[in-house]
């Protein structure tokens, strides 16, 4: 199984996502997507600078692929989305069916906001040229399994197996919103939060966490209990959601399990700073996603 990188989901300026890839391409993730998928006003990398930091780790080995705008609701969008897809240079991960529309006939990877439930929405999707699929973040294993049974054996399969996943989207933002502010007026709210926002429950838990468009868990979920399951269900990649600066330990986690340097409950332990010792695994399970079986 291979190990990818899904986009960064926060805004963060662009000498620190610069940063950020730089330390990257010296880790064991073989796949890196790049791009803003959450809100187009967002004043991070250019185009430009994207397909710089790309260059830079496809020079150190990296499968690397352009992911587009989760939701494209206006012709300033759609014009961001055709010049990414006009890159001519590296692969893109349609988040919006604009993206697949695009990108038909060349190979793209189907993103998982594309909402693939079935094998006739997959084949559809493989007929327009994905050459891989992300699968919903709430399948269930059971559920993947089927899809991958019925759907075309050609598609290769991606599951998120860490990180924040993301919940809702909204053409709103949920940022400006919590900043008492207007969507047009956000003055950029969301780089003053480079994690988001947590909401807790009455009980102090951590609950939601509030991202520009877009809601995310409060927690992220953790499947390295679940990797075999994951490979027998016909996953594979992995895919990890940045987690600000430990992603590097969260990557060398699932690399140790993958390799066989750490047991499952010795790679978990290693990333309790992170998760609390959470390790949500319900959505794999085929039950409330917060929620931790055995």
């Amino acid at each position: 199984m291979r190990l990818a990188l899904a986009p960064i989901p926060f805004f963060w300026p662009a000498d620190v996502v610069a940063d950020f890839y730089a330390t990257i391409a010296r880790t064991a993730v073989d796949i890196v997507y790049l791009g803003e998928t959450v809100c187009y006003k967002r004043r991070g990398p250019t185009l430009a600078e994207w397909l710089a930091i790309a260059d830079r780790l496809a020079d150190h080995g990296k499968e690397v692929v352009l992911s587009s705008l989760v939701l494209v609701d206006g012709e300033a969008e759609l014009k961001a989305t055709r010049r990414l897809c006009a890159n001519g240079r590296y692969r893109i991960e349609a988040n919006d069916m604009s993206a697949v529309a695009l990108c038909r006939g060349t190979p793209f990877v189907a993103g998982a906001t594309l909402n693939i439930y079935n094998e006739d929405a997959l084949a559809i999707l493989a007929e327009a040229g994905a050459e891989r699929f992300v699968a919903s973040v709430e399948l269930s294993g059971a559920a993947l399994t089927a899809l991958r049974a019925a759907g075309p054996a050609s598609i290769a399969c991606e599951a998120q197996a860490f990180g924040r996943p993301a919940l809702a989207y909204s053409a709103r933002c949920f940022s400006a919103r919590n900043a008492d502010r207007g969507k047009d007026q956000c003055e950029w709210v969301c780089e003053q939060q480079p994690e988001g926002v947590l909401v807790r429950t009455q009980e102090d838990d951590a609950f939601l966490t509030i991202n520009g468009l877009q809601i995310h868990a409060g927690q992220p979920i953790s499947t390295l209990g679940e990797i075999d399951a994951m490979r027998d269900a016909g996953v594979d990649i992995l895919r990890l959601v940045p987690e600000g600066r430990d992603t590097g330990l969260v990557i060398d986690a699932f690399r140790g399990v993958l390799d066989g340097r750490y047991s499952p409950a010795e790679a978990t332990a290693r990333l309790t700073p992170l998760t609390g010792g959470v390790n949500a695994n319900g959505y794999w399970r085929g039950t409330a996603g917060r929620s931790r079986l055995p």
